[in-house]
């Protein structure tokens, strides 16, 4: 049986895709079969991570003859995804019928895949609160800037309100040291049981790391274009606290420590 997991985010802008993309990579070199959904609908930003453009997408699974075979679209490293398409107007919630379509021919999905990633748009709109309370565990994405963590809070909010079951965890992104990833997590989960009255654990921080921009702009993943990088090593430790609790923070290094130094920001 898959497990799924919805990976999430406040707001737009923290990385989300980034990591989903990265992850399934990551877990895919550790043995595991991933398929990666783009439920960001009307973005394909899981085709400009990957540097790909696809015919077909998951609303053409609501068209008579089109099958899943037809939209399973091949990645690096044995990763399969499925596009949320390119300026897509109908992106806003599924009807009923719509939804028992969808479900229809999504269904085969869990005999493809151990790890299914659902990459879902940023907010509280109803398919995102969909995707993310149909999951068996949801990740959340926030950086350390206070307007990410208040949509952050939002999300955790909304999401306790209406799970049956809550299970939501943390990857803080961008962080600058290992203080700063802890302290974070730490804060959010302290106002979690507090006011909330639900746990949420880290899965682990990512650093601020220049070669992840670089790898955007050459429409890469990270872990494909710079597997040694700081924030690729970050990545395929938070899929190993997936795959076996193994809770690691990465060491920056001397390397790491130089291109801080030495105007990391040009």
């Amino acid at each position: 049986m898959s497990e799924i997991y919805v990976v999430t985010s406040g707001k737009g802008g923290v990385g989300k895709t980034n990591l989903t993309v990265n992850l399934a990579i990551a877990l895919g070199m550790a043995g595991s079969r991933v398929l990666v959904v783009d439920a960001d609908l009307g973005m394909a930003n899981v085709d400009v991570v990957l540097g790909s453009r696809s015919k077909t997408h998951l609303l053409n699974l609501l068209e008579d003859g089109t099958e899943l075979s037809d939209v399973l679209q091949e990645g690096p490293y044995g990763v399969r995804y499925i596009s949320g398409g390119s300026g897509i107007e109908k992106a806003a919630a599924f009807t009923y019928e719509e939804r028992q379509r969808l479900m229809g021919k999504l269904s085969a999905c869990a005999e493809l895949a151990d790890i299914i990633l659902v990459d879902t748009g940023a907010g509280l709109g109803k398919n995102v609160m969909d995707f993310i309370l149909a999951a068996d565990e949801v990740v959340l994405v926030t950086t350390p800037e206070p307007t990410a963590l208040t949509d952050a809070y939002a999300v955790m909010k909304a999401y306790s309100m209406y799970a049956a079951k809550p299970n939501m965890r943390l990857v803080v992104n961008r962080v600058y040291d290992e203080a700063e990833g802890l302290e974070v997590a730490e804060k959010l989960r302290k106002t979690s049981e507090r006011f909330l009255h639900m746990e949420i654990q880290s899965l682990g921080a990512i650093y601020e790391d220049r070669t992840m921009i670089q790898a955007v702009r050459q429409q890469k993943p990270i872990l494909e274009a710079y597997p040694d990088a700081l924030a690729a090593k970050c990545i395929k430790a938070i899929a190993r606290s997936m795959l076996y609790g193994e809770k690691v923070f990465i060491k920056k290094g001397w390397k790491s420590f130089l291109q801080y130094f030495l105007d990391f920001t040009r």
